[in-house]
């Protein structure tokens, strides 16, 4: 361990110096965003960049002036369409270009549009036929200086004039509030009271092209040549600048660059991206294609208002987060998901989801990526040190690490990590994916002694702690309370605790702090009193955590410092050399959604060396450099958008006016920008239309709000941005006024009152006359009325005398149904009676009269006759056809017309029906069986044409 410590002060002695002395890092990545020329819709090539007083970026592209507000990009060209190749604002605002045969600048109208204003017209017509390229573009003591490869054109007070190149010129260079000019015969020449002056031995560079220049201490200058290198000139004298630096330049040509605070130079590149160098030459970053950039070739640079870098590219546009305290390893550097991490001899260890990989840690991390250790394929899940021995813990068993190489394979069970056992030197537990091994330390290294007995559950976390009495382990839902054997082969003991507190439920962590075990939920933390056999809560350290999320990781590093994570975000206590705590939490936003839940990874090295496991590969924090990089964003009204018209509110100088819209406009939409370019995916807005909303919309990353329908009145449309460190800027507005439509105007309700005046008038006037007329009226009307009433009367009396008529009509035809039902059944009793009748006449006949005497048998004779005589006079059966066939004459003449080709039996059975007689009552009468009657009812059917549904009684009664 003193060796590690001592190797650590070395590292931080050797390494550090530069990374402290500014924002620039030399290890990992910084966050680069991409933006091809499909987003910004220009050309490939962006020759020049600038930005802006509100902080947009503006670029020199092939197809125009490109306009990047954070949000939107907008494009303008040159009138001649060609290319622009400078860009300068000034600090009116204004936009500077210049292009091929062509100069002026963007101005924005009254409505936000910019509008090209050329200043080549100013010149006379033979000085304007060879402009040529305007390639830079300085302010230098209130001028606006153009310069192209003939000439260079001096703009102020709206005037012109211009001087012309001795020979050719090159480029020109701006440098400690000096103007330099390269000429291809006569070296470097210092622009002083509008002459050309050269500098003592600058025709050096007559066969070279310098492309930028660069201060450096001590008054010297350093020349970025296209393909000789680099080189430093004292005034009198030039010399190479033999450094790390100047070997990258010649190797791959160089386009120039910029400097960032005075103390980092940005060198571009034609081959091999670009390089960032302290001042003494030595390589401090490179990034090119292989490492995130979107193309090789760097045609321009330009560092923005907070430190961070642009590159125009040869094809596409660049932004490079470097005023970050955080970069990256990513697939760049051969690792995918980091769970663990550590430093063992001089090399950095990471546990990925690949298997196990290390970097020399006293080596630059430029360009070199991270190894693989040989004989780990699978998924590793742990890296530690102890006893002296690097540890992996993996899917393919508890490794023993040895020179960069997998040297003794424990077990060949799954592990997630290993602990060192209180009070048994030398001995080591290991999680294993069903339980829990004993491991030793011996002579010949760490060796695999013993299962452990009585606990082979499942888990898939490595959340344990151990102390002198108990292995205590997380696995949800319940917190295992285990005691060891003393000969550590088996469980004594185990108990499970769902909870921890009467107060709160669940358990959401298990931490071991200080040198004690804790427990926590819902933000408290809770010791366990073996004595008391409970938990009891440390107040003092659930204060720490009481205006926190409730977090569900907590780790304490080796400088004490307590790192928590909650909805996969990340923070951090950092302890005070008084032993109080400092939240710091902000610059961790940016992780959220990247961290790896469940395996939380924070290897603090030093104050400036912490490495965080991410889903994607690894960041390095360096929490010494200053957070400055925490800004307020600002927030602005983009557009302002209504029918027919738009308004650029975000180009206008100033927002001091009230904007009038006709009713017929009150359809409006708003566009948002920030020109806050690091992390955007995680900006967000919020906005209010007083008096329309009634509180602020919740917080969204959409850039746009329309409003449809609004009704006259006065707006003040409000919005504030919040960027991912959570901070939010000051409150941007616009007001504008509704007009209401014409007929709710105030003259169109002096109007309305004038004319209700008049119609009141006149409607009085028509009433007094309408009052005369209708009093005349009103006699006739009621004389009117009244011979109506009498009329209505007299027609009700008539109408209810035939209803009276009608009633009286049907009442008798209900008598007459029922005089004729009574008669058919009377008629049916004699019908009966004289079968009856016939029955004796028939058994009369069967009985020998020769037996009787002659007395009995005259009585007998005169019997029998007188039973035939009655049954041969009864005529009421065909009495009651007739009468039948009379008082259903109407229903039966129908009833043939409209079916002909229906029988007489047909007819008496339509009778009979109607009648409502009975199927027995129908036999009877017709002398048939109750069949027979059901087959005549089925025939009837089939003539009259019914199907089974409809009713026949029923429609012979509709006939």
């Amino acid at each position: 361990m003193k060796f590690i410590k001592s190797f650590f002060l070395t590292f931080v002695l050797i390494h550090l110096s530069n990374m402290l002395s500014g924002q620039v890092k030399n290890i990992g990545l910084p966050q680069i965003k991409n933006y091809k020329r499909t987003e910004y819709k220009g050309g490939t090539q962006n020759w020049n960049i600038d930005q802006d007083k509100n902080g947009n970026i503006y670029f020199a592209n092939n197809s125009g002036l490109i306009q990047f507000d954070g949000s939107t990009w907008h494009k303008y060209s040159l009138p001649n369409g060609t290319a622009i190749r400078s860009v300068k604002i000034d600090s009116d605002g204004k936009i500077f270009v210049g292009g091929n045969d062509e100069f002026g600048y963007f101005n924005s109208d009254q409505k936000g549009v910019l509008r090209y204003h050329s200043l080549s017209k100013l010149i006379d017509k033979s000085t304007n036929k060879n402009i040529n390229l305007i390639w830079r573009i300085h302010i230098y003591k209130g001028e606006v200086i153009f310069q192209s490869f003939t000439k260079v054109f001096f703009y102020k007070n709206n005037k012109l004039r211009h001087i012309n190149a001795p020979n050719k010129f090159q480029f020109s260079f701006l440098v400690n509030n000096k103007l330099y000019f390269q000429d291809k015969v006569l070296g470097i020449l210092e622009y002083k009271n509008q002459k050309l002056k050269p500098i003592e031995g600058s025709t050096v560079f007559n066969d070279k092209e310098i492309w930028s220049v660069f201060p450096l201490p001590n008054n010297k200058l350093l020349m970025a040549t296209l393909e000789k290198g680099l080189f430093v000139s004292d005034g009198k004298s030039v010399t190479p600048w033999n450094t790390e630096a100047n070997d990258f330049i010649k190797k791959n040509t160089s386009l120039g660059g910029c400097i960032i605070k005075n103390k980092f130079i940005v060198l571009n590149s034609v081959l091999n991206g670009f390089i960032v160098c302290d001042l003494n030459g030595k390589i401090i970053q490179h990034l090119n294609r292989q490492k995130g950039l979107q193309n090789n070739t760097i045609l321009t640079s330009f560092v923005d208002n907070k430190n961070n870098l642009w590159l125009g590219l040869d094809n596409g546009i660049t932004f490079i987060n470097e005023n970050s305290p955080f970069t990256f390893f990513d697939y760049s550097y051969n690792i995918g998901t980091v769970y663990s991490s550590v430093i063992f001899n001089q090399n950095l260890y990471v546990a990925t989801n690949q298997g196990l990989f290390y970097h020399p840690w006293n080596k630059s991390f430029k360009d070199e990526p991270f190894n693989k250790v040989e004989g780990t394929i699978a998924q590793a899940w742990n890296v530690q040190v102890i006893n002296n021995t690097l540890l992996c813990a993996s899917n393919s068993g508890a490794l023993v690490i040895n020179n960069n190489k997998v040297s003794k394979i424990l077990d060949t069970k799954g592990y997630f990590g290993f602990k060192a056992i209180p009070g048994h030197d030398n001995y080591i537990i290991g999680e294993s994916y069903n339980g829990f091994s004993i491991f030793k330390n011996g002579p010949n290294g760490i060796e695999y002694v013993n299962q452990v007995e009585g606990f082979d559950e499942t888990t898939n976390t490595f959340e344990i702690e151990l102390d002198e009495n108990y292995l205590w382990l997380k696995k949800d839902p319940y917190l295992y309370q285990m005691t060891l054997s003393s000969d550590l082969k088996r469980f004594d003991h185990i108990k499970k605790h769902t909870q921890i507190s009467d107060k709160y439920k669940g358990i959401e962590s298990l931490q071991y702090i200080n040198r004690k075990i804790y427990f926590q939920a819902k933000n408290h933390f809770y010791r366990y009193s073996q004595e008391q056999e409970s938990f009891f809560e440390d107040k003092k350290l659930s204060a720490l955590f009481e205006n926190i999320p409730v977090i569900n990781t907590l780790i304490e590093d080796s400088n004490g410092n307590l790192w928590y994570s909650y909805n996969e975000s990340l923070g951090v206590l950092l302890k005070n050399k008084n032993g109080s705590f400092t939240r710091n939490q902000a610059p961790f936003s940016n992780l959220t959604g990247n961290l790896v839940n469940n395996y939380i990874s924070v290897n603090t090295i030093d104050p400036s060396n912490i490495f965080i496991g991410l889903t994607d590969g690894l960041t390095h924090y360096d929490s010494k450099i200053p957070n400055s990089f925490i800004t307020k964003p600002k927030a602005f009204i983009e557009s302002f958008s209504f029918p027919k018209d738009t308004i650029l509110i975000g180009n206008l100088k100033t927002v001091s006016k009230e904007f009038r819209l006709p009713y017929s406009s009150n359809h409006v939409k708003f566009t948002f920008s920030s020109p806050t370019y690091e992390n955007q995916e995680n900006l967000m807005y919020s906005y209010k239309l007083e008096p329309f909303d009634d509180s602020w919309r919740n917080w969204s990353t959409v850039a746009i709000k329309e409003y449809t329908n609004l009704r006259e009145g006065s707006y003040i449309m409000k919005i504030r941005a919040k960027n991912s460190y959570g901070i939010i800027s000051d409150i941007s507005e616009v007001k504008f006024t509704i007009s209401p439509p014409w007929y709710r105007h105030f003259l169109a309700y002096l109007l309305y009152f004038f004319l209700v005046i008049g119609a009141v008038y006149i409607i009085s006037n028509r009433i007094q006359s309408k009052i005369r007329k209708n009093k005349y009226y009103e006699t006739i009307e009621q004389r009117r009325l009244y011979l109506e009433k009498e009329s209505k009367i007299r027609y009700e009396q008539h109408e209810l005398e035939k209803e009276i008529e009608k009633l009286k009509n049907d009442k008798l035809q209900i008598k007459i149904l029922a005089k004729d039902k009574e008669l058919v059944n009377n008629s049916l009793q004699v019908v009966k009676k004289n079968k009856v009748l016939n029955g004796i006449i028939h058994k009369l006949k069967d009985i020998d009269t020769n037996i009787l005497d002659d007395s009995t048998k005259f009585e007998f004779n005169k019997l029998h006759k007188s039973i035939v005589k009655e049954v041969n006079t009864d005529k009421s059966w065909k009495d009651l056809e007739k009468h039948i066939k009379n008082v259903h004459f109407d229903f039966l003449k129908r009833l043939k017309e409209k079916y002909p080709t229906i029988s007489p039996r047909e007819l008496d059975l339509s009778t009979y029906l109607l009648m409502n007689m009975s199927t027995k009552e129908i036999a009877e009468i017709m002398n048939i069986s109750g069949g027979g009657v059901e087959l005549a009812r089925y025939r009837l059917r089939k003539k009259l044409g019914l199907n089974k549904k409809e009713n026949l009684i029923g429609f012979l009664m509709s006939i």
